[in-house]
């Protein structure tokens, strides 16, 4: 039987007094609909508002396919967007974090999905995250064809939100970068990063509340541009200059630059036996990292597999198509430079530095075994 309450509340309760509102959500929907609709691409129409997203591998031109599948978040630099109200370049940041995990694979990404939670919605807020997801996906080639809008009351502070992004793509059967083709004399060659992408903001933000920097005010190294605006730089997208180079089987191995910095991430695409040799003497230390070092007097080993130091992508070539493979990603728009070789020896990675590299007074080796 039903239990009937002693006494009902005066007014009925609805989904919006507790804090949710639907009419806002469906509202948002309908305004982010042609951002997805702008990345269509063959396979995918782009269209929001169904149960799923579709995506037909034949339309896109695919015989006898794999699918990769890659998801990621931000992490605390959504803290420092959130803090300084610049909401323009996270959803790029979350489209590169997923996409370049793909593409290191071999596989081209095809679509992509978000997720957007938060204690409140607001529109405006969530509308400019979801513009720069749908510019991310442009720049990775990718269609945006679905997500999720979650407001949740109590879970967090008022103005705090989170992403999470789901990227899935492919690559014919027998063309996967699976570390096969690398061998020992193949030459490192590191390509530049825009910044410090998405990976160690817990150090930065720790950092910037210790000497107490002013976010606001220009950048040492960077006129024109605040230190915050430099330290939100989005993560570079690297899909579109690589992909025709791996099509060309140029490229004997990929390593996406995260979390774990070289030392860390170079040792997941080699095989057994080979060993990388990295000279941080061969590229410019970048200004933005220098003060970062400084400012938290940063060791050079711990900058290693914390940061990317200016390297956003490794490719793994043989050595007689490096000059070739660095003059087609020049013309793409990306910098890239030898920075050192693979050696017979246990599976890792080692990262020397001259006297004076890094901040470093002496001669200093940092090494991961992998």
């Amino acid at each position: 039987m039903w239990l009937v309450p002693l006494a009902m509340p005066k007014k009925p309760l609805t989904y919006a007094d507790a804090g949710v509102s639907i009419d806002a959500g469906n509202a948002l929907v309908k305004a982010i609909g042609p951002l997805a609709r702008s990345t269509a691409r063959p396979g995918a129409d782009a269209e929001l508002g169904g149960f799923g997203g579709l995506f037909d591998l034949k339309a896109a031109g695919y015989r006898d396919p794999l699918l990769v599948a890659a998801n990621d978040g931000v992490g605390t630099k959504l803290k420092l967007a959130i803090d300084l109200d610049s909401h323009s370049g996270v959803g790029i940041d979350l489209v590169a974090m997923c996409a370049n995990d793909l593409v290191v694979q071999g596989a081209e990404p095809l679509f992509f999905l978000d997720y957007f939670a938060t204690g409140r919605l607001e529109a405006a807020v969530a509308e400019a995250v979801v513009a720069s997801i749908a510019q991310g996906c442009k720049q990775a080639g990718c269609a945006l064809i679905g997500g999720e809008t979650a407001e949740m009351p109590g879970m967090y502070a008022p103005g705090d939100y989170d992403l999470a992004g789901f990227c899935v793509g492919a690559v014919e059967r027998g063309e996967v970068l699976d570390g096969s083709r690398v061998a020992a004399g193949d030459v490192i060659l590191g390509i530049t990063s825009s910044g410090v992408h998405s990976n160690g903001f817990s150090l930065v933000r720790r950092i910037i509340a210790e000497r107490q920097w002013d976010l606001a005010a220009e950048a040492p190294f960077l006129p024109g541009t605040s230190l915050g605006e430099a330290l939100l730089e989005p993560t570079r997208i690297y899909v579109k200059p690589l992909l025709p180079l791996v099509g060309d089987r140029l490229i004997h191995g990929l390593a996406h630059i995260t979390g774990g910095g070289l030392l860390e991430n170079v040792p997941r695409v080699l095989p057994k036996g080979l060993r990388a040799e990295i000279d941080a003497s061969s590229w410019e230390f970048p200004p933005l990292f220098s003060m970062l070092q400084e400012g938290g007097a940063v060791a050079a080993e711990e900058m290693a597999r914390t940061f990317n130091c200016g390297i956003g992508m490794v490719a793994i070539v043989a050595c007689d198509n490096a000059g070739e493979v660095i003059a087609r990603l020049g013309q793409s728009g990306e910098k890239a430079q030898e920075i050192g070789r693979l050696v017979e020896g246990s599976r890792g990675c080692t990262v020397t530095g001259p006297a004076g590299s890094w901040g470093s007074a002496d001669e200093w080796t940092a090494s991961h075994d992998g």
